[in-house]
């Protein structure tokens, strides 16, 4: 399973009720940010999620509404007691720009690696979570990403006892890898079943609906996208500086099938972005409007 959870929904400046958008995931003990504007680390705070365990920050690209927050969030890290790798992926750039903010927030008791991506490009993360982003359309180079976390093929037990296992190397089949027993090489095949599906997010801010995020979020379990814009009058604007309007948001939810769709990053011009929560709906009735601290699990199909 993946926990989400939602840390802020505003765009460009932080408001006093719209702290700016960023998204928190939990997998196992292990946290990764996607975004950290101005911020971010006070609704880090605000919901008890922790620190120390903050494996991976993710940026969607390098406007201060998205990168702000960095200097502030190494040294709460290095107070909660991290000295292990923190790894930073974010477009090209990002090395420029961290090492940049990083100025302030010297000597850290951990080291920071930071990884430019190139548009395609497929990492992993801890406790099985394989990501792959691609390009999207703004102002300045813009990332995607997606997060699936696959599932382990279910285990027989009645399969391993008649062939003769040892318990003690059933975790070994389970990992995929065959053992020997009697001078004999089982294959994982002979007590593992069928391959089940796994589970996915998207995440996809600052950015036109491009092509290219169109395929890589097909059948997403939960899709974060920004609705900068909440009216349609506005989208030339939209167009002019990179965003979405709500309704392409929720086309984009429709057209990948996202199985959830939570609207996020909302202008200066959405005064209240819990009154678009009808209209989104008509639009694509699995959608929530994201207000901070929204949060889900996305578990397994069969939990």
């Amino acid at each position: 399973m993946i926990d989400a959870l939602l840390l802020g929904n505003g765009a460009m400046v932080p408001l006093p009720d719209r702290p700016l958008s960023s998204l928190q995931i939990r997998v196992g003990d292990s946290l990764v940010l996607f975004d950290c504007g101005e911020g971010t680390q006070v609704q880090m705070r605000r919901f008890h999620w922790g620190f120390r365990k903050l494996d991976a920050i993710c940026l969607s690209h390098l406007h201060a509404d998205h990168v702000a927050g960095l200097p502030g969030l190494f040294h709460t890290v290095a107070k909660a007691g991290r000295t292990d790798i923190l790894d930073i992926y974010g477009p090209p750039g990002t090395i420029a720009v961290v090492q940049g903010l990083s100025v302030i927030a010297r000597h850290l008791p951990y080291p920071v690696t930071i990884h430019e991506l190139e548009y395609g490009a497929g990492f992993r993360l801890a406790n099985g979570l394989r990501v792959r982003v691609a390009r999207g359309e703004h102002r300045i180079e813009c990332l995607a990403y997606r997060v699936d976390r696959d599932r382990q093929r279910g285990f027989n037990p009645d399969a391993a006892r008649a062939l003769g296992i040892p318990v003690q190397m059933w975790s070994t089949l389970q990992r995929g890898e065959a053992v020997e027993v009697d001078g004999a090489m089982i294959e994982p095949d002979a007590v593992l079943g069928p391959p089940r599906p796994g589970v996915s997010l998207g995440f996809a801010t600052d950015t036109r609906p491009t092509p290219e995020i169109i395929e890589l979020m097909q059948d997403v379990d939960l899709l974060v996208a920004e609705a900068t814009y909440a009216s349609d009058d506005l989208v030339a604007k939209a167009l002019e500086w990179g965003h979405m309007t709500m309704r392409e948001a929720c086309r984009l939810g429709e057209t990948v099938r996202a199985r959830q769709l939570w609207l996020t990053h909302f202008g200066g011009t959405i005064k209240d972005p819990a009154s678009l929560a009808e209209a989104a709906c008509a639009l694509y009735p699995p959608t929530t409007i994201g207000m901070p601290g929204l949060a889900a699990t996305i578990a397994f199909p069969d939990e």
